[in-house]
């Protein structure tokens, strides 16, 4: 500590609490913003569904694998360029919702997480407090 600064300086820094975090630490903790992942995933999985049903549309491979069976789980589709769309409408709604749930359940282990860890920090702080009364 500076004794040649002032009493009042000195006070004013030991009462300063703890120092911010270092961007990159901040930043590693910082939420997800979950809409944005969502519209990444979602585009991100539409698209490959549309170009893998464009590929079998354009090029009708004999070993492939059936992608037919993406009707079961996306009402309407089929191996031809109607169902590439509506493939890809799919793909953006189902991988929006995927990645939507991603970010809020990682947003939600982070927060309980820091959550955890300050109670027990604050508890290990004051855990003598009953024994100076």
């Amino acid at each position: 500590m500076d004794t040649d600064a002032p009493p009042s300086d000195r006070h004013a820094t030991a009462e300063a609490g703890p120092e911010p975090l270092p961007e990159e630490i901040a930043l590693a903790f910082a939420p997800l913003h979950k809409r944005a992942l969502g519209t990444a995933v979602g585009v991100a999985f539409g698209l490959l569904v549309f170009v893998v049903t464009a590929f079998h549309v354009l090029t009708r491979p004999q070993e492939a694998i059936e992608l037919g069976l993406l009707a079961q789980y996306f009402y309407g589709y089929t191996v031809s360029w109607k169902g590439a769309f509506l493939g890809f409408f799919w793909g953006l709604f189902t991988g929006f919702v995927a990645g939507w749930f991603l970010a809020f359940s990682r947003n939600l282990l982070l927060a309980t997480w820091i959550f955890v860890g300050r109670a027990k920090s604050e508890l290990t702080a004051t855990r003598d407090f009953l024994d100076h009364i």
